[in-house]
């Protein structure tokens, strides 16, 4: 599995593989800046390394080594760990359908919502965006990445926000905490799901 600065090294030189990375992951490098000051709980540190279209922020956490853990931050106040290292957290991203949603929709963490969940987006993903599948493949082969099936992806990404307590809650300058990415809501909410 590449080391977490290779992966970030070959996207810098690669402008195309970049391009198609927001469009598939919405995963941008050039928007590494939170906006505002945060900390871990544990006090590792934090490196902004790339931001979404929502003004989410996605962290390395902790020391230089080959693998970090990589944190979410929402810009609603939503935070989390999405993966051990980056290797991983793109796995979840490229092979998984909206994994936002999946944890967004999951009954605050249960690991059978985020199944009916992934389900419904899947299928809207199909209907609506034909050719992501092809371009995750191209994503995938181009970082060296495995494109494991939905149900291991969900499995990693329970297992992963799951392990965000104690050490990797996020913490503004005033004491308070982002909540944790399990969102309360069940799919029966999205009315197009029923």
């Amino acid at each position: 599995m590449p080391s977490d600065d290779d992966i970030l090294d070959l996207i810098r030189r690669d402008p195309a593989l970049a391009e198609l990375l927001w469009n598939v992951c919405e995963f941008d490098l050039s928007r590494g800046d939170h906006g505002e000051p945060v900390r871990l709980s544990s006090g590792l540190a934090l490196d902004g390394v790339a931001g979404d279209f929502t003004g989410g922020t996605f962290f390395l956490c902790g020391d230089h080594r080959k693998a970090r853990p990589v944190l979410y931050a929402s810009s609603e106040g939503q935070a989390g760990l999405i993966g051990q290292s980056l290797a991983e957290a793109l796995e979840i991203m490229v092979g998984l359908p909206s994994w936002w949603d999946c944890v967004s929709f999951s009954g605050s963490g249960d690991l059978e919502v985020m199944r009916t969940t992934a389900g419904h987006l899947g299928h809207d993903e199909l209907k609506n965006e034909p050719e992501i599948g092809a371009q995750r493949v191209r994503l995938a082969t181009a970082l060296d990445l495995q494109l494991a099936p939905v149900p291991v992806l969900l499995a990693r990404l329970h297992a992963a926000v799951s392990a965000t307590e104690p050490d990797f809650v996020l913490t503004v300058e005033t004491g308070e905490t982002y909540e944790s990415l399990f969102g309360p809501w069940l799919p029966s909410r999205n009315p197009l799901w029923r």
